[in-house]
């Protein structure tokens, strides 16, 4: 037996209060039958008009502020590809069948976007639930008592909508403060040098544009070698990403002077000791020397870098792992290896955001992660870690952190 067809065209029609869907420049493309009816208009006059054609401010009210409180939050929504909940807004309607004439009405509505498969806004969803008869109940001995309740309603509707726009310019200070961090704490292009390296640096979805992971390319004292690492600390946002930075400097700082990559974890382990919020924070770092042809590893608790060979065969760098940064009260030699490569063939490091998949085993995202790396290997290195985080990360972006370094050696 199989499942019998939707007529989603009848189920937006028969959906309970007012829903509407509008075009990126705010023009009604379809309105269910509530809509209508609760409107008091057609059709034809909704459909293919702009929203505040229909719906104008009342211009007999030099206080009305639901137009543009109307327009912000849908604004809002195209820019961020979130739902925005607004609220109590008094936006009075003009009869159909009375030109000049306004009533007064109550609304609460909620608008949420409809995403393409590029992940962009293309349509709006104006849901909206009329509260004017609990707003405005009047008559009977208990009349004085419902005014007082209305004007307290709308009072503090209106001073939400206030705190909420607050709200919203506090985030976006912050995150013009997490922008900078970012800047500040991660290495810039420059600092990859005359080496044939991409980096891409991809926050949870719904956090700051910083977060705890982190990776770091370094120049390593003696011959051609340069040091490649990827960290991860616990949490998102501010608190993170001072911790992510901190050890990350510290790990820049002990391998330009170690005389490995283990040595550097060592080092770097003490260090995380000390520092509060680094609690179960991973590392793995690899010293890269171009003349030998040889990769060094070592790894505190991290997913193993991958090294796929010219000829497409893949390694996984697995063979020197141990606990997180701070598992041992008393420090203890960390393991290290190593590996040969041949011109031509590609490393990438990474972190647990680009693999991990809740209620998936990571045996099955590094299955994933090494197909797309063998697929596009022949690619230039920006444009395969494109090709990678396409392929990895679910369309909406995912719900932990991503950090991906991809060198040609």
């Amino acid at each position: 037996m199989t499942d019998p067809e939707i007529d989603y065209t009848a189920v937006f029609q028969a959906l309970p209060g007012m829903v509407a869907l509008l075009t990126s420049e705010l023009v009604f493309a379809d309105v269910n039958e509530e809509f209508l009816h609760v409107a008091g208009r057609k059709r034809e006059q909704v459909v293919g008009r702009h929203i505040f054609e229909v719906f104008p401010d009342n211009p007999r009210d030099s206080a009305a502020t639901g137009m543009r409180n109307l327009e912000a939050s849908l604004r809002r929504v195209l820019a961020t590809g979130e739902r925005d909940a607004m609220a109590l807004q008094r936006y009075d309607v003009e009869c159909h069948d009375r030109p000049g004439e306004w009533e007064e009405r109550y609304w609460s509505p909620v608008n949420a976007p409809v995403l393409g498969p590029n992940g962009k806004v293309v349509l709006l969803v104006h849901r909206v639930e009329e509260v004017t008869e609990l707003i405005r109940a009047r008559g009977g001995p208990s009349g004085g008592r419902a005014r007082v309740l209305e004007a307290e309603l709308y009072t503090r509707a209106r001073e939400l909508q206030e705190l909420n726009e607050r709200l919203r310019q506090a985030h976006a200070r912050e995150r013009e403060v997490a922008l900078a961090l970012q800047k500040a704490m991660l290495p810039a292009g420059r600092q990859l040098g005359h080496h044939r390296a991409a980096v891409r640096y991809r926050p949870a979805l719904g956090a700051l544009n910083v977060c705890g992971d982190w990776y770091d390319l370094v120049d390593l004292v003696g011959g051609n070698r340069i040091g490649v690492s990827v960290g991860d600390v616990v949490g998102h946002g501010l608190e993170a990403a001072g911790v992510m930075g901190q050890l990350r400097s510290a790990l820049s700082a002990a391998s330009r002077v170690a005389e490995g990559p283990a040595q550097a974890l060592d080092v770097l382990g003490r260090y995380a000791n000390v520092v509060d919020g680094a609690e179960s924070a991973t590392a793995v770092t690899t010293f890269i020397d171009f003349d030998r042809h040889t990769i060094t590893y070592s790894s505190a608790g991290h997913p193993p870098p991958v090294l796929v060979h010219p000829g497409g065969g893949v390694e996984f760098l697995d063979r020197a792992t141990d606990p997180p940064l701070d598992a041992r009260p008393d420090p203890v030699p960390r393991p290290q290896a190593g590996t040969t490569f041949t011109g031509g063939a590609t490393l990438a490091l990474y972190t647990d955001g680009l693999v991990e998949r809740r209620l998936e085993d990571i045996d099955t995202g590094l299955t994933r992660l090494a197909d797309s790396l063998r697929r596009h290997r022949g690619e230039d290195p920006e444009l395969l870690a494109d090709s990678v985080l396409l392929e990895l990360l679910p369309p909406g972006g995912a719900t932990d952190d991503t950090a991906l370094i991809i060198v040609r050696l």
